[in-house]
Order: C-alpha cells, then structure tokens, then sequence
C-alpha cells in the first residue's frame, strides 16, 4: 500500500530561494557592469548625488565644527588647513555648513519630489482611468495650477503658510503635482485601451485595485524619469526661497542663505563665501541631470537597443 503524505517537498529537494540568490546577485551587478558602461555621464552624476546624500546623513561625523557656532575671531578668514573652505562673515566654518547644507537640500529635494511625485502619479492614473467629470475638472485644475511658474506658486505657498522647512516642503510639493499628473495622464491613456485592463474588469476586479494593481506599474518608467528631475527643481526652488529669505531660516545651514549672506556684500572681499555654496548646488543640480537623462536612455526601449 503506498502512503502519501500532503504538503511534503521530496527529500533532497533544494530551496527555490536559496537558488534563486546566486542567480539575482549576478543579474544586479550584470545590469551595474552594464549601466556603468553604456551610461558613463550617468554613472558620475549618480556618485555625485550619492556622494551628497552621504554627506548629509554622516554630517554630524563629517562636519569638523559646529555649523552654527559664531566665532568672531576667525571672521572672513580665507581657505586654510583650520578652515579647509574658509570662515563666513560670523566665523561659522564653510565647510561644516556645506555638509549640513547637504542635509537640508536633500531633505527638502527628495522629500518634495517624492510627496509631489506620488501623488500627481496616483491622480494623473486615475483621472485617465475614470475619464468623464472627474477628468475634466482636473483636468482644469491642473490647467490653473501649471500657469503659475513653480517658484512664484512655492512663493505664494510661503506666504501663506509661512517659512521653515516643513512649510518649505510643502510649498514645493503643491506645484510639483500638477506636472507629474499631466504627464502620466498621457501614459495611463494609452494603457487605459490595452485589452488586460477590460479583462480585469470583466473578472469584477474594483476600480482601486484596477488603478493600483495594473496600471501604476505601467507607467513607473515615465514616473522615474520625472522623480528625478523633479529633485533638481526642488533643490533650486528651496534654494531660491532661501535666498530670498522665505524659505529655512537663520540658524539652520542652507546653501541658498549661505548664497544671500555672501554673494553681494562679501564677492570681492570674500568671494569664497559665496563661491562654494553655489559650487555645491550646480553639482548636485547637475549631477542629479545626468543621473536622469541616463535613466532615460536606459528605460526607453528603443534607445536601449542602440
């Protein structure tokens, strides 16, 4: 008589898991070797970007002083071995407010770009989806919002909110939105016609899980290559407002205050005051650029084949 016992693997079997691992760890580095061969530009603006994140999360090992102490001894000093950037017009060390500048921008930039980002992508999918009123009002909407310049509606954001970097965050992320839901809109129109989206309304699958499930993840490429210019814009934007004096304030260390202390007064007198913290935002600016025309080219099939 054979006896059979459910639920039981054969013995010997391997684990499927512990077989699988090999095999994806040599599929991640395979695809690194080959985006850092064919995306060479992108590689660099994706060290420097990780290379700024890093020096804002290690700022408090980084950083040889503290970036908010006054020390009106060593005022205006130049570049030295003490100060490796130099001293402010209050002796603060322009390094240790470099690093922790780092710190906000990326706070700011990353957080803006993916609150912003999200959203726009959830309401761009469903305004696609649903079509009809919905559509056309937010469609409107976003018609109101896009006529401002992101800067002048993160202003008017500011002003009513107030500054500070939450306030600043917010104002960043109102105006990102409608450019995130305009363009995925356009993808999730196309997708909205493929035949797999009416079979999952024929299998009595809800709307919310149609919009989440089938098509978010179809439109994730476009959705990436925004993602990432979007923090470059929210890096300048926050940059600007401080500059202007509306966005972080006075003690908090930020490249657009370091920019408003130092660019005007002190160019001649002291021009590396100025001269680093905008060195700092065009790298990371520029790097985060590179980073994502190269995601571009890496996500778009056709480019991809050349």
């Amino acid at each position: 008589m054979t006896v059979t016992v459910p639920n039981r693997a054969p013995v010997g079997a391997a684990a499927p898991a512990a077989d699988e691992l090999p095999e994806l760890r040599r599929s991640v580095l395979g695809s690194t070797r080959a985006f850092v061969r064919r995306q060479p530009l992108g590689t660099v603006g994706l060290v420097i970007v990780l290379v700024m994140f890093a020096a804002g999360v290690l700022a408090d090992w980084i950083a040889p002083y503290d970036p908010e102490a006054n020390d009106f001894s060593a005022m205006m000093e130049a570049p030295s071995w003490a100060h490796l950037l130099g001293t402010d017009q209050f002796g603060r060390d322009i390094f240790s407010r470099l690093v922790f500048g780092a710190r906000t921008a990326m706070l700011v930039g990353f957080t803006s770009a993916v609150v912003g980002g999200l959203i726009g992508l959830v309401l761009g999918v469903a305004s696609a989806y649903f079509g009809g009123w919905f559509d056309l009002v937010f469609q409107r909407v976003l018609d109101v919002l896009m006529a401002f310049p992101l800067i002048i509606l993160a202003l008017a954001v500011v002003a009513v909110f107030g500054t500070g970097v939450v306030n600043v965050i917010i104002a960043i992320t109102i105006p990102l939105v409608p450019r995130c839901g305009r363009v995925v809109r356009a993808s999730a129109l196309a997708i909205r016609e493929i035949p797999y989206v009416d079979a999952a309304r024929a299998l009595g699958f809800g709307h919310i899980r149609i919009v989440l499930r089938h098509m978010v993840p179809n439109v994730v490429a476009p959705f990436l290559i925004l993602l990432s210019a979007f923090v470059g814009q929210a890096i300048l934007a926050e940059a600007s407002l401080s500059y202007l004096g509306l966005g972080v304030q006075e003690p908090v260390p930020a490249w657009g205050l370091m920019l408003q202390g130092g660019a005007e007064e002190y160019a001649t007198t002291a021009p590396w005051i100025a001269v680093f913290p905008g060195l700092a935002i065009m790298l990371t600016v520029l790097g985060i650029s590179l980073f994502g025309d190269a995601l571009r080219d890496a996500l778009d099939p056709k480019l991809r084949e050349r």
